[in-house]
């Protein structure tokens, strides 16, 4: 009975691993998330693999010859405990690929935040306060209502700063 497995890739050659078992016929995937970061001091989107050094491969081993999969460039081996490979639950890998957001397949980090929400701010000189949300202030920036010494102030921040509040 086919399951899916996690497979070890070599440090940040997923996408390599992937296309080669693509190409040898097993049913491969990649769960990817775009998530922001910083980049010569701009911010900008980047998509990443969500487990790094992994990957998941949908396998039964009754019906294919999985040992190209060692020699398989990018690949190190499936994951063992013991001398077994463990399988994943199905729903795992469903819910993972229903999750994505984009056509690039990834699954989105960021928050969509609504007027009055609480937020964190979790860098910058403001960090560890809380604000309420007021407004998105063009793509990159946030304006927000802070308590300062007594009374609320509107202030503007990077919306990479911030996170829902607990």
């Amino acid at each position: 009975m086919a399951a899916w497995y996690v497979l070890h890739t070599k440090a940040r050659q997923e996408r390599i691993a992937a296309q080669h078992l693509a190409r040898q016929d097993f049913e491969v995937y990649t769960p990817l998330i775009r998530l922001p970061k910083r980049r010569r001091r701009r911010w900008c989107e980047v998509i990443e693999p969500l487990f790094p050094g992994y990957l998941f491969v949908h396998l039964d081993f009754k019906r294919q010859n999985t040992a190209a999969i060692r020699s398989t460039r990018g690949v190190i081996g499936l994951v063992r405990f013991g001398n077994e490979p463990q399988s994943l639950p199905n729903r795992l890998v469903e819910h993972l690929m229903a999750a994505q957001t984009d056509r690039e397949g990834a699954i989105s980090q960021e928050h969509p935040f609504n007027s009055g929400d609480r937020v964190e701010i979790v860098s910058g000189p403001l960090a560890g306060l809380q604000a309420v949300f007021l407004a998105a202030s063009g793509e990159e920036r946030a304006q927000l209502l802070l308590d300062l010494l007594g009374r609320g102030n509107r202030v503007m921040v990077s919306r990479h700063h911030l996170i829902p509040a607990l």
